[in-house]
């Protein structure tokens, strides 16, 4: 059915559905959220009319809040400039079957405005402009990111009508690593698993994690955006499936007081030929560009974080003791700083510890290369490793707050050279919305406090 499991090509895609095997087609971008937004195509459609122009969608999706409500102050798009539209157009890499929906191919798009000029603050848009910066060295990126999530025997209705408090998650204790705890939720674990695989994806392990319920799903590495793609589809899909089997599932950075839901993304830079870049005989087995490029990860860290933690709920997983990084240091296999350094040979490669699940895999990878190519330009001074407990040091603290990372952003002369202004005023303004809608909003935790004793 094409190149490997679950992967198409149009042939493929063709014979499908003349065999009546796929009959829908869904074709999809990737909105400000990470989240998957498009549409469903009769199959037949998508060949004779969408493969060769594209198809329409309003411009406000790269311009509304996590409740697709209008919001002002995107100069992209807005009531003044009447909400038109954009063009998805399909990449055919990308191409592949969806397992878990009956007959059902999908396709993801990059955007152009309707005169073929790109959408630049598209998350696939910003994360290809820094793909082409280091292909202009003959580099290209791999990437691999560590998604965490809480499942909850409750379904997203149910979820929905209790204001998702009072949730039955799936284990009732710490499964971390733990065989037995797993094994209650392997159904689910597995239909996800084998849902992936289906869909082209190299699945590597699933395991347990610390809070109530909380697992992890492994995926192997590949090139950045492949990466950046598969992980948009996954995390749609897993909640597809949960949803199928009477379940729901959350990637939110901090459901509750417990452990947060991480996303650490692993980068690491090969020769377009295959030929190792970091490595080296320095300390640590680091070349100089990898000395350079962790240097320039650091150095930039606190200005690139919104990129990194786009939400309010996103800072409330630093915390010290909890595995996610309240200090802005790296060390060599050392889980209490930003970045941990792991692997050696073709296997070494930083890890970034400050995403959370509800990260934008796109723009984030866009922000480590982006990073990593300032202090490789200005071949920065990495200094040493932090060898014992970061949460103790008097280390740089990475952004506590939303309201503090888009002020960084904001003024950050790094991210205008990297992303453009229009890139970074337009991601400033999707901080400030939320920063304003929570600002505006009463919480539980404001009515327990208020509602007798004060």
């Amino acid at each position: 059915m094409g190149r490997s499991e679950g992967v198409l090509d149009v042939e493929g895609l063709r014979a499908a559905v003349d065999g009546g095997r796929v009959d829908t087609v869904l074709l999809a971008m990737t909105d400000m959220q990470g989240r998957l937004q498009g549409k469903r195509l009769s199959a037949r459609y998508f060949l004779e009319e969408v493969l060769a122009h594209g198809a329409e969608a309003c411009d406000y999706l790269l311009a509304v809040d996590v409740d697709m409500g209008t919001v002002g102050g995107f100069a992209m798009s807005s009531w003044d400039r009447g909400y038109g539209d954009f063009v998805l157009r399909p990449d055919l890499g990308t191409l592949r079957v969806v397992p878990w929906h009956e007959a059902t191919a999908l396709v993801l798009a990059d955007l152009t405005w309707t005169d073929g000029s790109p959408v630049v603050a598209s998350p696939r848009q910003v994360l290809r402009r820094q793909l082409d910066r280091l292909a202009e060295r003959g580099w290209v990126a791999l990437a691999g990111t560590e998604l965490e999530f809480i499942v909850f025997r409750d379904t997203y209705e149910d979820a929905w009508r209790r204001d998702y408090r009072d949730l039955t998650p799936a284990n009732q204790y710490n499964v971390d690593y733990s065989m037995l705890g797993t094994g209650r939720v392997e159904p689910l674990l597995r239909r996800i698993r084998t849902g992936m695989a289906g869909a082209g994806m190299y699945v590597e392990s699933a395991k347990g994690e610390c809070n109530l319920g909380q697992h992890e799903i492994a995926f192997r590495y590949t090139d950045a955006l492949t990466t950046c793609d598969n992980h948009v589809v996954y995390k749609t899909g897993a909640k597809e499936i949960a949803a199928q089997e009477g379940m729901s599932l959350t990637f939110m950075a901090k459901y509750d007081e417990r452990e947060g839901n991480s996303c650490h993304i692993h980068l690491s830079l090969r020769s377009a030929d295959g030929d190792l870049v970091l490595a080296g005989d320095r300390e640590h087995g680091f070349s100089p560009v990898m000395e350079w490029f962790v240097a320039g990860l650091l150095a930039c860290l606190p200005e690139l974080t919104l990129l990194f933690a786009p939400n309010v709920n996103s800072y409330k997983r630093f915390a010290a003791g909890s595995f996610a990084p309240t200090a802005v240091a790296w060390g060599r296999d050392n889980r209490t700083c930003a970045l941990r350094v792991v692997g050696q040979g073709p296997s070494l490669r930083v890890e970034n510890r400050v995403p959370g699940g509800d990260v934008n895999p796109y723009l984030a990878v866009a922000a480590m290369i982006a990073a990593g190519l300032h202090g490789i330009e200005r071949e920065l001074d990495l200094g040493a490793a932090c060898d014992g407990n970061a949460y103790a040091g008097d280390r740089p603290r990475v952004p506590g707050s939303l309201p503090e990372a888009a002020r960084l952003f904001g003024d950050s002369k790094i991210a205008r050279a990297a992303f453009g202004d229009d890139v970074v005023e337009h991601y400033l303004n999707a901080a400030r919305v939320e920063i304003d809608a929570f600002a505006a909003a009463v919480t539980d935790w404001e009515r327990r406090r208020g509602f007798e004793r004060l």
